[in-house]
């Protein structure tokens, strides 16, 4: 069996959007999961320790992409960094952001596919 990818999930705050995307893919085999924010002020910050953990880092806006380039260029040079376009606008585990969440990462993964 192949080993599951680490997925880790990134926003602003840690609030909402990536603890809603890690409990999502929590229990897939497939897959172990991470969430961090940009922040100073999230519930857990992103580290270089997540940067070299991950196999491929899904962040909610280009804002957070650059923020991540900004601190951890080198880090970042092999590792994708896929860009999903969630604004702000949902809480923890809201339908609408789980539909959201689920269509865009699954496209993401199409895109994987298809690069390699």
């Amino acid at each position: 069996m192949n080993k599951p990818l680490n997925l880790l999930f990134i926003c602003s705050r840690n609030q909402w959007r990536s603890p809603t995307a890690e409990a999502l893919w929590k229990n897939d085999p497939r897959f172990n999961t991470r969430s961090a924010g940009t922040s100073p002020k999230a519930r857990k910050t992103v580290s270089s320790s997540d940067i070299r953990w991950a196999d491929i880092i899904f962040v909610m806006e280009e804002k957070h992409k650059n923020r991540l380039i900004a601190e951890f260029t080198r880090m970042l040079d092999y590792k994708p960094v896929y860009v999903l376009d969630i604004p702000d606008d949902y809480h923890y585990m809201d339908p609408q952001l789980i539909l959201e969440l689920e269509a865009k990462v699954k496209l993401s993964f199409v895109d994987i596919h298809h690069t390699k």
